[in-house]
């Protein structure tokens, strides 16, 4: 079934001016879209030990909403054109509060089942907003994907970061640290109620049309562009996972591992704002991709090699060129797309097929890791995960459409 959501020259688009209460609302719900995963992985050792579960299974349950996207986004353009983006939208975060509340519960099922269903309201919220942001911001894209991408990755570096003391020093438990960021999406929910009871002035969808449209799926661009989004996906799930592990290794302690894992996501933010500001002011973003490659290559040799004198540096050049990488997939939605139906779509495919890829990844590594007692050979699989994206970036750059 193909989806088309209306974009219409008669639709007045959106200022920024004009539109804060939706900038706003979408700031908001960005705000929830990382919290929930990556407070999961400095509060690995505890979880591991209270559940007794195995490395492979840990990288299971941060493989759990990566499986989830690949179900799901597909079929996001599809309940948007049955509910409307709203309240699809509205939908997904009463979801994203369920998961969130059931993995309170201090027990194996209903941890994984918790970050099942929260994964599936992610997904919807991953396809659709960069559909929105194409619909009611055309003439800002790389501006609004600079401000939702800062949002996702601010809160999920703040959760990163206080997982660990929440858990033992306010004595929260491992599943109260998980479960305090329901009140974000709750306050996400509550903030979205106007944006529904006016969706009908703001966003309608539309089956007109579409049947004319070439599959994406038969697009090399639309692969090249569904490549990089699993490739630095694959990328970034891992890390969440593992670096605070990579990191006690070290000898760091499970506080400085988290805090780790934070700095690793700070030093995403400058550049999660800039690059899709810059990417959608150029013809071309072959530069970016390759400035981004040579980051990823360099931090990860000096991991690899690396005693801890640098290791900061490293984390920090790791964080800016997982920045790079995770906005230009964002900007490449709205920058290889006419419109905000093949923005839908093409977020669907790719988030498809690229987080089916990228959910090997937590698995592999733990499981790797398990058979080998070293972080080493993971670390070389990463430099091969970035070559990857290296060469799909380069041609996700190509200055057409899809």
């Amino acid at each position: 079934m193909s989806v088309q959501i209306d974009t219409k020259s008669t639709m007045v688009k959106k200022s920024l001016s004009s539109s804060w209460p939706i900038i706003i609302g979408i700031v908001l719900i960005s705000l929830t879209m990382r919290s929930p995963l990556t407070s999961v992985g400095p509060l690995v050792g505890s979880i591991r030990e209270s559940l007794e579960l195995s490395n492979t299974g840990v990288g299971l349950l941060t493989t759990l909403p990566m499986l989830a996207f690949a179900l799901l986004s597909p079929f996001a353009p599809i309940l948007a054109r049955r509910f409307g983006v709203e309240r699809t939208m509205l939908y997904a975060l009463v979801l994203l509060m369920a998961g969130i509340a059931i993995r309170l519960l201090p027990a194996t099922a209903s941890l994984f089942a918790g970050t099942a269903l929260l994964g599936l309201a992610i997904a919807v919220c991953n396809v659709l907003i960069p559909s929105m942001v194409k619909r009611d911001f055309s003439r800002q894209v790389g501006l609004m994907t600079g401000v939702y991408s800062v949002s996702m990755n601010l809160c999920g570096a703040i959760a990163s970061g206080v997982s660990v003391p929440l858990a033992r020093n306010l004595g929260f438990g491992w599943n109260g640290a998980l479960v305090i960021w329901g009140a974000l999406a709750l306050l996400a929910a509550l903030f979205w109620l106007p944006q529904v009871r006016a969706s009908h002035a703001s966003s309608r969808t539309t089956t007109g049309g579409a049947s004319a449209r070439r599959s994406l799926w038969r697009s090399p661009l639309a692969w090249m562009i569904t490549i990089f989004m699993g490739m630095q996906s694959l990328f970034f799930y891992v890390l969440i996972a593992w670096l605070p592990e990579i990191m006690t290794s070290r000898g760091l302690s499970e506080d400085s591992a988290g805090w780790m894992l934070s700095l690793f996501q700070i030093a995403a933010l400058p550049v999660a704002f800039i690059v899709p500001i810059v990417a959608g002011r150029i013809r071309n973003q072959r530069l970016l991709v390759i400035i981004m490659t040579i980051l990823l290559f360099v931090s990860l040799a000096g991991l690899y090699f690396g005693g801890n004198a640098f290791i900061s540096l490293w984390t920090i050049l790791l964080g800016i060129g997982g920045g790079f990488a995770f906005s230009l997939a964002m900007i490449f939605l709205s920058l290889r797309t006419k419109d905000a139906h093949d923005a839908a779509s093409l977020s669907g495919m790719s988030q498809s097929v690229g987080y089916l890829l990228a959910a090997t990844g937590p698995i592999l590594f733990g499981l790797l890791h398990d058979i080998t007692a070293t972080w080493n050979f993971p670390l070389l699989l990463l430099l091969v995960v970035s070559a990857l994206l290296f060469i799909s970036g380069l041609g996700a750059s190509k200055n057409r459409t899809v």
